[in-house]
């Protein structure tokens, strides 16, 4: 079970944050993962969205494991959220909160689609098979496991069975709630790179994804401070799957160990504006020169969003947004650009230089 947040605990949430994120620095050493790719691996590699990905992060979030600063807005409601209704989560929350440097990599399988829903991922997850569940709690917990997590080592598909029912929960209470904008982040995040990659390679690619990433003479370097002893990565089938997260922690993670395709999960750019973005009064001096409803548009567009997202947000019909976002294009103050079956709007530099102003 999730526990329950009292008012004075969630009022304490953003120290603590601050707090964590503090301590972290005083107390690390540097840790360095090289994993070596060849042209298949590297001609194998691919970007993916993973809603169990964003849920496992939000459920690791809340049990304190390396909190990020810019989820506190998220982290809140979440609080707020649970502390009158807790989740029940007897499977998968000793495998999240067990106080361990690692958790069960079972949880997070690679993403078999760039478009994968939370149907998907959890089919997926279910199934890894008895041996590879088995063999994922004894590099976690040791030859004996604790009593929490002993039903799932003696019995592994009726506990992955519990585990998926849990999370697919825990998902619709405190992720769906939120997808559309944090996926719209996310797709943005992917065309980004995207574009990097074709124009300046592996290189480029891995040059800006993190800044402790880098590529270097065929191999993808991680360098990081960290409390756990560094590991070798031991590659899973295929190319590297890459992965965008917005609430997960500041760090790239990459597997050790996997059932599937290893992947890197790092994060998302434009998280610190997601759950700011259209929540904060435009300048006077933009709302006269634009009105009020496109003075709007352009703040809460900090953060990525569809014409649906928007007409949602202000409560007027898509065909209203849509005249209002042509007007923004049409003087550089907002970009349009298509991931999939989307069309994302974003404010350009200039947008943002106006509202700075």
């Amino acid at each position: 079970m999730v526990p329950r947040l009292s008012g004075s605990r969630r009022d304490r949430l953003g120290s603590r944050v601050i707090a964590t994120l503090f301590s972290s620095v005083l107390h690390t050493r540097v840790m360095t993962v090289r994993i070596e790719l060849g042209v298949a691996e590297l001609a194998a590699t691919r970007f993916a969205i993973s809603p169990l990905s964003e849920t496992i992060s939000g459920l690791q979030q809340l049990a304190g494991r390396q909190r990020q600063a810019s989820n506190l807005p998220w982290l809140r409601w979440a609080a707020d959220e649970l502390a009158t209704d807790p989740l029940d989560l007897p499977f998968t929350w000793p495998l999240i909160a067990s106080g361990r440097a690692t958790w069960p990599e079972f949880l997070v399988p690679a993403p078999v689609g760039t478009q994968s829903s939370i149907a998907d991922d959890l089919a997926a997850l279910r199934r890894t098979s008895a041996g590879q569940v088995r063999a994922s709690l004894r590099r976690v917990f040791g030859q004996t496991p604790p009593d929490s997590v002993a039903p799932l080592a003696v019995r592994p598909i009726e506990g992955l069975r519990a585990i998926a029912a849990e999370l697919r929960v825990a998902h619709d209470r405190l992720i769906a709630p939120h997808w559309s904008r944090i996926r719209a982040v996310l797709d943005a995040d992917v065309s980004y790179r995207a574009k990097h990659l074709v124009s300046g390679g592996v290189e480029r690619l891995f040059a800006d994804l993190h800044s402790d990433l880098y590529w270097r003479d065929g191999r993808l370097i991680l360098q990081r401070t960290r409390f756990q002893a560094e590991r070798p990565v031991t590659l899973g089938p295929g190319g590297l799957v890459l992965i965008p997260v917005v609430l997960g922690p500041p760090d790239v993670l990459i597997k050790n160990r996997t059932s599937t395709q290893t992947t890197v999960r790092y994060p998302a750019r434009g998280i610190g504006a997601l759950w700011t973005a259209g929540k904060q009064t435009p300048p006077g001096s933009t709302v006269r020169l634009l009105g009020r409803a496109r003075s709007n548009l352009l703040e809460s567009l900090r953060s990525p969003a569809t014409t649906a997202d928007l007409a949602r947000m202000f409560g007027v019909t898509p065909s209203a947004v849509s005249q209002h976002l042509r007007v923004l294009r049409d003087s550089g103050l907002v970009a349009r650009e298509r991931s999939g079956r989307n069309v994302l709007y974003v404010t350009t530099a200039l947008g943002i230089r106006l509202l700075s102003e």
